[in-house]
């Protein structure tokens, strides 16, 4: 241990051994300062400094390395040039689809007017909006989609794992480049680590795919960026006019994690058709940008024509590790504050930080109807223990917990009063919350909330509730455990 040897040399009057120490206490004391000039949560910041000093030299390398948003440089100043013309072409659009400006529920306003605040994303009504819950058809719909593309295909993923239906999307894709349809993809590198080692890249690329690796890791790039920062998006856009976004990664169940034990991955799309698709589109253009520096924001996209006789009032909310990236968690906690009656949640990764664990508390306290729809197995140990150290309180204010047994449930959906639905990529976790690049929909519309309100009824079938007499019945062992991955609940 350099402690030990530290000791040693000062014991035998070796300068090396205050040299040894001076400088660690140097670089403990400076980087020190730095989480504390931050100002994050305190549980973070608390958790940094109790690495750093407990494990000499590595805990200051874990920092530097994970514990700042880092995105690179030159990632970090194209994201910053192209705030403003992303701003503006929000604002371009709201000039343009300013008819179709929806008329905001008591229980949406709320939540609306933050992210319009936050983001200058209005509402928008005249959507047609379907919920797709069959993974086969799912896939099977969005290669029909691709076959009869005309113009352009633009998609963005965490994961593309190769296999099955997903295999066939990927030739969809190269057919339709191959027939001059411009194919934009936007892929994370380490969510589709398999499908970039495949030998599907090199044909995409052949046949004319512009394919680009998001946010790659490499040893020698760990010093330039964080590596754990991730791009969690999944969408579609197709000519314009068709969109598509959910839990969804581009993966066949059947062929994918099948050695994880956790069956098959159980997820839901939302097919969107009118004005909400352009804003769908920004984004996409806004994340090409940030990773490759190529600006195609500049061309407003096709406006999608309202849906007649449609209401359909959706409002986009990208969040992620940039300027007013972290609105996705105060719109969240406003979600659940809004409740008057009624909430349930479903969600694969479930680490609330202290703000949404108190909400979820105070809803059911006051009377709302509160369940939390998660995986019975899931496929992080870690998270799973970490998570079980925030039932007993939950439940004890009222909080009901299911756990889900067919499959790993991966949707991410929050209904609020039988009415509001918030649908898309983020899990209740911290990482979603702050360090992820997410997307999520809040809409407006009591017959879409009522369809995923519905589904997650089916999942309630197919659960078990946790009873609370019997939870704290589990052993002193599995408490220990639970408590010990609660401390690292700030850094998951």
């Amino acid at each position: 241990m350099w402690l030990d040897k530290a000791l040693f040399y000062l014991q035998q009057g070796d300068v090396w051994g205050w040299v040894i120490i001076t400088f660690h206490a140097l670089i403990v004391g400076s980087v020190s300062l730095r989480v504390i000039m931050k100002r994050r949560e305190i549980g973070i910041s608390l958790s940094w400094l109790a690495i750093i000093y407990a494990v000499p030299f590595a805990g200051v390398g874990f920092y530097l390395l994970f514990g700042e948003l880092n995105l690179g440089r030159k990632r970090a100043q194209r994201a910053t040039d192209m705030f403003e013309p992303f701003v503006q072409t929000m604002e371009d659009l709201k000039q343009q689809l300013c008819a179709k400006t929806a008329v905001i529920s008591d229980i949406a306003m709320p939540m609306h007017k933050l992210t319009e605040s936050l983001l200058n994303i209005p509402s928008l009504k005249g959507n047609q909006l379907t919920l797709l819950d069959n993974t086969d058809k799912i896939l099977t719909e969005i290669i029909e989609q691709l076959h009869n593309a005309k113009h352009s295909c633009f998609l963005e993923f965490y994961i593309w794992h190769p296999g099955g239906l997903a295999d066939l999307m990927a030739q969809a894709l190269c057919d339709a480049a191959e027939r001059g349809v411009q194919c934009r993809v936007l892929l994370d590198s380490v969510g589709s680590k398999a499908f970039f080692k495949s030998a599907w890249p090199k044909k995409m690329r052949a046949s004319g795919v512009q394919l680009v690796e998001v946010l790659p890791v490499g040893a020698w790039r760990m010093f330039l960026q964080r590596q754990d920062l991730r791009m969690h998006r999944k969408l579609i856009s197709i000519d314009k006019t068709i969109a598509y976004t959910g839990s969804m990664n581009l993966v066949d169940p059947l062929y994918f994690k099948k050695e994880a034990g956790v069956g098959e991955w159980v997820d839901i799309m939302v097919r969107v058709q009118g004005p909400a698709v352009s804003f769908i589109w920004a984004v996409l253009a806004c994340d090409w940008e940030m990773e490759t520096g190529e600006r195609v924001i500049k061309t407003i996209p096709v406006q999608p024509q309202q849906v007649s006789g449609m209401k359909g009032n959706v409002q986009l909310i990208p969040s992620g590790p940039f300027p007013k990236g972290d609105c996705i968690h105060q719109i969240l906690l406003t979600s659940v504050y809004a409740a008057k009656h009624s909430l349930v949640l479903t969600t694969p990764y479930f680490v609330p930080d202290e703000g949404l664990h108190a909400a979820l508390r105070a809803a059911a306290q006051r009377g709302v109807k509160v369940k939390v729809i998660m995986p019975a197995k899931n496929d992080s140990l870690l998270v799973k223990f970490a998570a079980s150290a925030f039932y007993d309180e939950l439940m004890a204010d009222g909080v009901e917990i299911h756990k889900f047994t067919g499959g790993l449930l991966h949707t991410k959906s929050i209904v609020v009063d039988e009415r509001v639905a918030l649908v898309g990529t983020v899990n209740l976790d911290r990482r979603s919350f702050w360090l992820n690049f997410e997307i999520t929909m809040l809409i407006d519309d009591a017959d879409f909330a009522g369809a995923v309100l519905n589904l997650q009824m089916h999942y309630l079938l197919a659960s078990n509730r946790l009873d609370l007499q019997q939870w704290r019945q589990r052993s002193v062992g599995r408490r220990f455990v639970e408590n010990v991955c609660y401390l690292f609940s700030p850094l998951l």
